[in-house]
């Protein structure tokens, strides 16, 4: 099963206050960047952020699942619908977010 484009567009309306958020589509399912850096997934319609200390401090009841086989697990957020919560937890979560590694230039043949 794969993420309803209205969930995503739900999800997104959500995040809208959250400094540089975008989203990009990967294989059905979805990544969530803040400011470049990978902060969650959205899968089978579920919201799952990275399980950093700080997301871990905010949801400290949270369940863990994999976005999707063979991955690592993540934090699942249940609260999608409380707006303040979700961007108070991606501007928190931000700093603890690793950077993304510099992309391999391709060498020519």
């Amino acid at each position: 099963m794969s993420t309803a484009k209205d969930y995503i567009e739900y999800i997104m309306e959500q995040l809208s206050e959250v400094e540089g958020v975008s989203c990009r589509m990967m294989m059905g399912e979805y990544i969530i960047y803040t400011r470049g850096k990978i902060a969650a997934y959205v899968c089978d319609n579920r919201l799952l952020v990275k399980p950093v200390k700080s997301a871990a401090a905010l949801i400290p009841d949270a369940k863990y699942e994999p976005p999707y086989n063979g991955a690592k697990d993540m934090i699942l957020v249940e609260n999608v619908d409380d707006k303040e919560f979700l961007k108070y937890l991606f501007e928190t979560i931000y700093p603890d977010l690793p950077t993304p590694k510099p992309k391999k230039k391709k060498q020519q043949a």
